[in-house]
């Protein structure tokens, strides 16, 4: 609990910030991607942020995951990005390698409560001095279950990684072909990866000094056939049965909903959306994480979660900031964001959400966390594991196995071939 601390801990100031803005009518634009549950949170916190700033509005513009980046990065090209926009951790290794390619917070202090964050995570989000964005909260990779489908499954939660392949068959004998204990995205199918090696071998995916892929062949082949194992298993649907429902978020679709998918490995940030697409009486709790016999390290990734940034081409700085202070620091606007982004890293957030009955350390946002840091965790994240043109393809050598186009062996070699080329362009 002690390692939480630092994140969590209320204080008494209620983020407030000298009420410097232009005193004509600004229209602010803010960007963002998420769920139902996530846009609805954020338009009620507009809505209560245009009630005390009447002078300003607020043009919301909010899509679903896909695309987002891709569109971020043109708008940025172009000089037409949003004035606040949600960003992700691992965007400034591309999107700001010298520190300008965000507004510096650093200049809207006075708008801006900075106080409320720790010098530590303001430090993961800052580029050569400059804070390009807000870091809302802490997140990690864990295992939730679908509690009512496992009850049917008749199956404890798997403790390592040999009963979580054992879980597949009793998914299937018992529930049907239909049903699988667990489902990955692309990015999740990565980092579950890079846990298992690491339990097993403690090595990074990348060496960032020499810009390249530090597992050796043998290893990549050795993960991949663990991928092929949970797949043959019945532990996961392949990428081909994922494609037939269509693009979308995993958490939005019916199998999903109806509980024949009943577990996912996802960011604890992801919890509320995730949860509250369920039918009644299912209930997704926080699965024990899979160890190895005497491993020393979990492997779990662990990051900043989602940030907010402003535009390095915004026009109303000030506004802007006055914007990301109510979102982050004010109570009226911190309530009803609730753990749509996670438990907050802000003091007065975290306070004001205590207060309400909306965090608490039994609720599984935050379970989850004291469960990461109960457990062995030193390994390093890298930004570049979400890179966009690594996880692609990461995704195609996935999709080579799971369509039967390749043997892992061939899907690992051309892997490795394109994945280096990528690395020494991205890296810094």
């Amino acid at each position: 609990m002690q390692k939480l601390v630092p994140l969590l801990l209320a204080c008494c100031c209620a983020g407030m910030v000298a009420p410097s803005w232009s005193a004509d009518k600004v229209e602010l634009r803010f960007s963002w991607w998420g769920g139902k549950a996530r846009n609805t949170a954020t338009l009620e916190a507009l809505k209560a942020f245009e009630a005390k700033y009447p002078d300003i509005t607020v043009k919301a513009e909010y899509t679903g995951w896909d695309g987002y980046y891709s569109r971020l990065t043109t708008q940025i090209n172009s000089g037409t990005e949003a004035d606040v926009i949600q960003t992700n951790w691992n965007w400034l290794t591309i999107l700001s390698k010298k520190g300008d390619g965000f507004y510096d917070l650093n200049l809207v202090k006075d708008q801006l409560d900075l106080s409320q964050f720790s010098a530590g995570s303001l430090a993961t989000t800052s580029v050569n001095n400059k804070i390009n964005a807000i870091p809302l909260s802490t997140n990690v990779m864990l295992f939730f279950y679908n509690a009512e489908t496992w009850k049917k499954a008749g199956i404890d939660y798997p403790k390592n990684w040999d009963e979580l392949l054992k879980a597949g068959q009793q998914f299937k004998s018992k529930l049907g072909d239909n049903y699988f204990p667990l489902i990955l995205g692309e990015q999740d199918g990565l980092l579950l990866l890079r846990s298992y090696m690491y339990q097993k071998y403690q090595k990074p995916i990348l060496d960032e000094k020499e810009r390249k892929l530090n597992w050796t062949h043998e290893e990549w082949v050795e993960a991949f056939t663990f991928y092929k194992q949970l797949v043959d298993n019945h532990v996961i649907p392949n990428a081909k049965y994922m494609a037939s429902f269509g693009k979308g978020v995993n958490y939005e679709m019916k199998p999903w909903i109806n509980g024949e998918w009943a577990g996912l490995y996802s960011w604890n940030a992801l919890y509320p959306a995730e949860s509250q697409n369920l039918k009644a009486p299912s209930d997704l709790v926080v699965g024990p994480y899979p160890m190895m016999p005497n491993a020393k390290d979990a492997g779990q990734f662990q990051k900043t979660a989602l940030m907010y940034s402003i535009g390095r081409s915004t026009k109303h700085p000030q506004e802007a900031a006055l914007l990301l202070n109510f979102l982050v620091n004010d109570p009226a606007g911190v309530i009803p964001g609730g753990l749509e982004r996670g438990a907050p890293l802000s003091k007065t957030a975290d306070q004001a959400l205590r207060e309400k009955g909306i965090l608490s350390d039994n609720d599984p946002v935050i379970g989850g966390l004291l469960q990461s840091f109960a457990l062995p965790n030193a390994s390093k994240a890298s930004p570049y594991l979400e890179d966009v043109q690594f996880l692609t393809q990461f995704t195609a050598a996935r999709d080579k196995i799971d369509y039967g186009k390749a043997s892992v062996e061939q899907a690992v070699t051309d892997f490795e071939a394109q994945s280096n080329r990528i690395l020494r362009r991205v890296m810094r």
